[in-house]
């Protein structure tokens, strides 16, 4: 066997491929926990493929962990306009399964029947729950109560495959995004590592997903980080927290635009879009209650707290 920090896993043999880049949410580094635990545990690795626009690795995807990782270990990266562009390739590989973390496209079925023990997907949420591209921030911005990880059989459509195992985490309304993204990716890879072997030799067989409460989350746009004081500050703080990183909410304060990176909700009222300033504090009316700032960064500077904020800029 070998230890993988908390991992206790036995040598295995078995060629797969990895696709994804491992980024669970928009903005935020996960550190590729489970491309790494699959390689520190023994697997062949024979390909890692990341999804692009274009034919070659972009700037950005040559940044990404699990390119680095690739590099480290000398394993081929591929990242394909198209996936059946390179069919041919992936065939040639001859590997046994797939396993993919945030790939961010449909996978074709002419793909997935390359792989006798298909493709296992780790997704952040539990599904039927937020099926799609941001599940991570739709749990933010829900306000809800628990989200998780499940561990699925892919299918040639989106997120609907059979469950391999789940894992439900309670949320206290005031997780972070990179916080709530690095526990789940910590929670995936447990369960891959648990699971991956059972799946590989049949001994565990998925089980169909629920056809009740089905929900679809969709893109995030950048045009959505900008604040609309016409909501709830409830619903403000929440975007707050989703889309810190990117798109990062945004707002004009007195003629200085800024991002804000933390706050909370206030009881108050008055006409939305109006400041509130008293004794140090830095919040600006909802329809609903007061988004108090904690910390913003304004344009050209660094993080900085409200009252540091308040001494250097005219909100006149």
């Amino acid at each position: 066997t070998v230890n993988y920090n908390h991992w206790t896993i036995k040598k295995m043999s078995k060629r797969i491929l990895f696709f994804g880049n491992e980024r669970l949410a928009t903005g935020v580094h996960t550190g590729a926990s489970t491309l790494q635990a699959l390689l520190a545990s023994g697997y062949d690795v024979a390909a890692v493929i990341v999804a692009q626009s274009q034919g070659a690795p972009s700037r950005r995807e040559r940044q990404l962990e699990v390119s680095a990782i690739a590099e480290q270990y000398g394993i081929p990266l591929l990242a394909p306009r198209s996936l059946l562009a390179v069919r041919d390739q992936l065939a040639g590989f001859k590997a046994e399964a797939a396993v993919l973390v945030a790939y961010g496209r449909i996978v074709p079925q002419a793909v997935l029947d390359l792989f006798p023990r298909g493709i296992i997907n780790v997704h952040p949420s539990l599904l039927p729950l937020h099926r799609g591209p941001t599940p991570i921030e739709s749990a933010l911005l829900g306000g809800d109560q628990q989200t998780g990880v499940s561990l699925m059989l892919l299918s040639g459509k989106m997120d609907t495959g059979p469950l391999y195992a789940q894992q439900a985490v309670a949320l206290n309304g005031n997780e972070s995004k990179q916080a709530l993204a690095n526990q789940l990716a910590a929670i995936g890879t447990d369960m891959m590592l648990e699971c991956l072997p059972k799946a590989l030799d049949g001994s565990l067989e998925p089980v169909p997903q629920a056809e009740t409460a089905v929900t679809y989350d969709r893109r995030i746009a950048k045009a959505d980080g900008l604040l609309d004081w016409t909501k709830p500050a409830g619903r403000l703080e929440r975007e707050v927290r989703a889309y810190a990183g990117w798109p990062r909410s945004r707002t004009t304060l007195g003629s200085t635009d800024v991002v804000i990176t933390k706050s909370h909700v206030e009881a108050g009222k008055g006409k939305p879009g109006s400041l509130l300033l008293e004794r140090g504090k830095l919040g600006v009316h909802a329809a609903k209650g007061v988004l108090i700032i904690d910390s913003l960064i304004p344009a050209g500077k660094k993080d900085m707290p409200a009252a540091a904020f308040l001494t250097g800029y005219d909100l006149s």
